[in-house]
């Protein structure tokens, strides 16, 4: 333990397998609804509107707030009940505010906590959530390998 106290964020974590994405964006910007369709292809809900990250054995780790676990919001239908991932490592950023608009981006990367992570712009397609989930399973080779 470093004694660091956990870094609170507005943002939204889905998981699977064990890798999570940290979703981040503007209010309004769709991390909820995000998150659903992501739920809905077999992810887990980590936390909705606030996560909570610390790092961890070189890897930062993110969680629900005790408050909020196992809470989404969906916009004009309420607070919705659903099951929540107990505390995973976060593989990648969902940055919403950014649109991606390379076929094949170059990697950018991001600094939270020390720890090193992928950032991956909004993709206005029918695609984007199936790859999202496919990312989780799989990951994504390096373009400059």
């Amino acid at each position: 333990m470093s004694g660091i106290s956990d870094l609170c964020l507005h943002a939204t974590c889905v998981a699977l397998h064990g890798r999570a994405l940290l979703i981040r964006g503007q209010a309004g910007s769709g991390k909820s609804g995000l998150a659903l369709q992501l739920m809905a292809f077999g992810a887990e809900l980590v936390s909705d509107d606030r996560v909570l990250l610390r790092e961890q054995d070189g890897h930062l780790h993110a969680r629900a707030p005790e408050a909020i676990a196992g809470l989404i919001e969906a916009r004009g239908i309420g607070v919705l009940i659903a099951k929540c991932a107990d505390e995973t490592p976060v593989c990648a950023i969902v940055d919403l505010d950014r649109v991606e608009v390379d076929r094949l981006p170059a990697q950018v990367f991001e600094l939270i906590r020390g720890i090193r992570l992928p950032v991956l712009r909004r993709v206005e397609a029918a695609h984007f959530a199936p790859a999202l989930i496919q990312y989780l399973k799989r990951g994504a080779m390096d373009p400059d390998a």
